[in-house]
């Protein structure tokens, strides 16, 4: 399925998810209630395929009444930093989205975890195996063949608990010990072969600290953290479809022997969430594994995880896109059960339908080349009047400098231009935009035969860019005055990757040799002072030439700029008649 198809089906009405909450609310399923949650891994940045899930999370809980919360599943200390958990609480918020209540943390409820692990140990649903885990993984079976018992599945329950206990005190190594559920070695669901519970790792952990060496695995905690936190649609991606049977298992196998009333053998019942699954997110020209993304910081193959290259969602917000266009993307891909590829090009629309309304219009030359008025005043400047935004009347007009020397760009002059070129050449008058007509003379070359500056006339009766005698040239510049202009230094960005679907490299092939070398080029240019001193994340349309946004790395009188995205819209463009 293809990137059009994905928006047809969005736009056609309400997506399976939704449905499956309606529905529930109409049987009084829930009581009414909807709880959602967002659940990442505090073990890198969030990236635009957590952007779906963010918006699907929140937007159904507000949609619905409900609320939604933050939970970090930090169950694995040796990946996991604090840095991640402060860029995820940031991206989240830069979305537009606020979590009800604190930020909740697996690792807040190890203690409740734990005692139902000993509870399934009683029950005789979980033992402590000692098997390492290479041992454990050569005897899961296959498609054809049943898994091998662990010498150790029939453990005695004290047995069993005794160890677990002792694991739990530190007095065995890093691998020495699991806890196993018992389960089916028969099933073909190999998520239920006696999966692992918990493992042993001595490291420190960022919001625990050295309190623990065991560590319950995903899939142990999420039911768990779902049923503490009485999550009503636990919404996964389509990946953890063939772990949703696990899910289930434990929670079934802790209720087990519980009642409503609290007056079972083991107390009162469980809250036990609804587990769906959707399609992860696609998207051409880009790689949106946390590995791979990683891989790329620490080889300093790009500026960081927020290189405005990066599909994480700090990288998007530096090289200039909005918290709407995100979700708007978000919204017109819908959400489905099965996996598609989203183009790039879809992203980058939104990006400049929203741009388009909201983006003050300047002028920027990016590759300079001289342009001298022979019979403008020496020593004469005036402010011509510019439009802000012509999608917003109330964005006003500003005032531009002008005067006998100006830049423009090196790619609108060509000496001997060929026939379907309609700017400036020797003899050809053009319309500077805002300003005046001009008509090329002479040019002026270097001893190495290149040109360096144009000499031009400028015709007075035409200021703001019409002729009375109602004379149309075919081509429109932009320009800056040399003696005004700012200096700046221009990030110009392209796909990180030059394959539609990287990644997908044959063995021993590293998959880095998709990236495309082009991804990035800098050059430095000239501004009209109006946008010069702009503020850290302040988008502007350089005319003719893309949407750009302020870049951190600017300093006072040397700003820098990315582009975020070019003026051309091949999505939006119509389709070519046969």
């Amino acid at each position: 399925m293809n990137e059009h198809a994905a928006v047809e089906t969005a736009e056609r009405g309400t997506d399976f998810v939704r449905k499956i909450v309606i529905d529930d609310n109409s049987t009084g399923k829930w009581g009414g209630r909807v709880a959602t949650r967002f659940p990442p891994e505090p073990n890198g940045y969030l990236h635009i395929g957590h952007a779906k899930s963010i918006c699907l999370n929140f937007g159904i809980a507000q949609e619905f009444g409900g609320t939604c919360k933050l939970r970090m599943d930090d169950t694995n200390p040796a990946k996991e930093e604090q840095e991640y958990v402060d860029s995820i609480s940031e991206d989240v918020r830069w979305l537009g989205w606020q979590w009800e209540g604190k930020i909740r943390f697996a690792s807040d409820y190890f203690d409740q975890m734990y005692g139902w692990a000993e509870e399934l140990i009683r029950k005789g649903k979980a033992f402590v195996c000692d098997m390492t885990a290479d041992d454990v993984g050569r005897t899961r079976g296959t498609t054809t063949e049943p898994a091998k018992a662990s010498p150790y599945r029939d453990r005695p329950v004290e047995e069993s608990l005794d160890l677990f206990r002792r694991m739990k005190a530190g007095e065995f190594p890093d691998g020495a010990r699991t806890l196993r559920a018992k389960i089916d070695l028969a099933s073909p669901n190999f998520m239920l072969r006696d999966p692992i519970m918990y493992r042993i790792v001595h490291a420190e952990h960022h919001n625990t600290g050295s309190k623990w060496c065991i560590y319950p695995m995903y899939d142990w905690a999420h039911g768990l953290e779902d049923s503490i936190e009485g999550i009503t649609h636990s919404i996964c991606t389509l990946e953890f479809e063939v772990h949703r049977p696990l899910y289930d298992w434990y929670l079934d196998a802790i209720n087990e022997g519980r009642t409503d009333d609290g007056s079972g053998l083991w107390g009162k019942k469980i809250h036990h969430a609804r587990q769906i699954e959707f399609a992860r997110l696609n998207l051409s020209y880009t790689v949106l594994s946390k590995r791979k993304l990683l891989e790329l910081v620490q080889a300093k193959i790009v500026r960081g995880w927020d290189d405005p290259r990066m599909p994480t969602i700090s990288g998007i917000r530096r090289r200039g896109y909005t918290p709407e266009a995100i979700r708007d993307f978000a919204k017109r891909i819908g959400v489905n059960k099965f996996d598609s590829t989203v183009d790039v090009q879809l992203l980058e629309h939104c990006l400049r339908e929203d741009l388009n309304k909201k983006a003050s219009r300047v002028m920027a030359v990016l590759r300079p080349l001289k342009l001298v008025i022979e019979n403008y005043p020496d020593g004469k400047s005036e402010e011509l009047d510019a439009v802000n935004n012509p999608n917003d009347p109330a964005a006003g007009t500003r005032k531009v400098p002008f005067s006998k020397t100006l830049y423009i760009e090196v790619e609108d002059f060509m000496e001997e231009p060929p026939k379907k070129f309609f700017r400036l050449a020797p003899g050809r008058e053009v319309r500077l935009r805002y300003a005046y007509f001009v008509t090329c003379k002479s040019v002026v070359k270097d001893a190495a035969g290149r040109i360096v500056a144009l000499r031009c006339t400028y015709d007075p009766a035409t200021r703001g860019g019409d002729a009375p005698d109602g004379r149309k040239p075919k081509a429109t510049l932009h320009w800056v005055s040399a003696e005004h202009a700012a200096p700046i230094e221009a990030r110009l960005y392209g796909q990180l990757f030059s394959k539609p679907e990287p990644g997908n490299v044959p063995e021993g092939v590293d998959w880095k040799t998709e990236l495309d070398p082009k991804s990035e080029e800098v050059v430095r240019g000239f501004l009209e002072s109006s946008a010069a001193s702009a503020p850290v994340g302040a988008k502007v349309q350089f005319e003719r030439l893309g949407y750009f946004c302020v870049d951190k790395d600017s300093k006072p009188g040397s700003p820098v700029f990315n582009r975020a995205v070019g003026l051309k819209d091949a999505y939006a463009a119509p389709a070519k008649k046969p």
